[in-house]
């Protein structure tokens, strides 16, 4: 089973930049013990400044270094690494201090395996592996997960708790499944009958996840009605979105929480989907898109862009004055297209 990690031992940011290139303009032997935002960092800890706009900050921060651009951003007296982008390589420090979690293979007792599991991988209390599923090296199954039949789980990927993937999906290598998370269940396929009743389309298709994707909690992938859904290699997926039916997902594409993805939709590589949009079916999303949080996306996007197609937060009362004049547009462009029509006669407004 996977067990949480210690932060290794305090690195010297000598070290860290033998590990991570960058460059230097401060004593190496100075030790930091971790990574902190600059308004909370203290003298053992490493921040970062990404965006000129918190400078102020700082200026004020108690950091013992900062990474900052390698553009000049150091101010003097300031011990600073200087990376071309500060906030990933922040990331790449924080992952020395902050590893992924150790694996202890086995099986737990309690667990109900059906399938041949590798000696490297971790099954964990009360998961569930049914019959021809097959088991990558260093896999680890958390508690309560249920791996169903035919399921692939690539070497190195991680299911954490209470994931649960239906028959015959496959999962890449190094992916990273957390709880809650829901893998092929039917997508929402219905014919009608005169009558009103609705008659259930039988989902027949696959869920297939490429390498290196993670997926949020209570996440729900639906399969293909007919087809595969498809999610490319370096996905990233947020909390709490749905994804339907026959979906296509390009490569390193990133979705935030609580995005709804309707059937047969077909999103672009390189994509970033802001928190709570909304994409109706059977469109195509072009690469390197970037979706606006909040925005209802109703027809494709065939060029690379930022899109947005929502209002900006206002008071009540501004809301209601505008929505109302909103409501007049259709009797104001009328009025407009009569006075266009007079002045090309030559009348002139009466």
């Amino acid at each position: 089973m996977a067990t949480a990690s210690k932060p290794p031992r305090a690195l010297s940011l000598g070290e860290i930049v033998a590990q991570l290139g960058g460059r230097l303009n401060a004593d190496p032997a100075i030790v930091v013990t971790g990574v902190a935002p600059l308004d909370s960092a203290d003298a053992s800890q490493l921040s970062f400044l990404a965006n000129p706009k918190y400078r102020s900050a700082l200026e004020r921060s108690a950091a013992a270094a900062v990474i900052v651009t390698a553009q000049g951003d150091a101010p003097p007296g300031r011990a600073c690494i200087l990376a071309d982008d500060p906030y990933l390589y922040f990331a790449r420090v924080a992952r020395l201090f902050h590893p992924a979690p150790t694996l202890n293979p086995g099986i737990h007792p309690s667990a109900s395996v059906a399938a041949d599991v590798p000696s490297s991988a971790s099954i964990g209390p009360a998961a569930v592996v049914e019959v021809g599923a097959q088991i990558g090296e260093a896999v680890s199954i958390g508690p309560g997960c249920v791996v169903g039949a035919g399921v692939r789980l690539g070497r190195g990927t991680r299911l954490v708790a209470n994931v649960t993937i239906y028959e015959a999906c496959e999962i890449g290598e190094d992916c990273l499944i957390h709880a809650g998370a829901v893998i092929g269940a039917d997508g929402f396929g219905f014919a009608r009958e005169a009558s009103g009743a609705w008659v259930k389309i039988p989902q027949i298709g696959r869920v297939i996840i490429g390498n290196d994707v993670e997926i949020g909690a209570n996440t729900s992938i639906d399969r293909g009605a007919m087809d595969d859904t498809v999610i490319g290699h370096g996905v990233k997926l947020d909390n709490q979105i749905q994804i339907g039916h026959n979906v296509h997902i390009g490569d390193f594409t990133a979705i935030a929480g609580c995005v709804g993805i309707a059937g047969s939709t077909r999103i672009g590589a390189r994509c970033m989907i802001g928190g709570q949009a909304g994409i109706i079916g059977h469109l195509n999303i072009a690469d390197d898109v970037t979706i606006s949080a909040g925005t209802l996306v109703t027809k494709s996007i065939t060029g690379k862009g930022v899109y947005t197609a929502n209002l900006p937060l206002q008071t009540h009362a501004e809301w209601i004055r505008n929505f109302s004049r909103l409501r007049h547009l259709d009797a104001m462009a009328a009025k407009i297209r009569e006075l266009e029509k007079k002045l090309d006669k030559g009348d002139g407004p009466s």
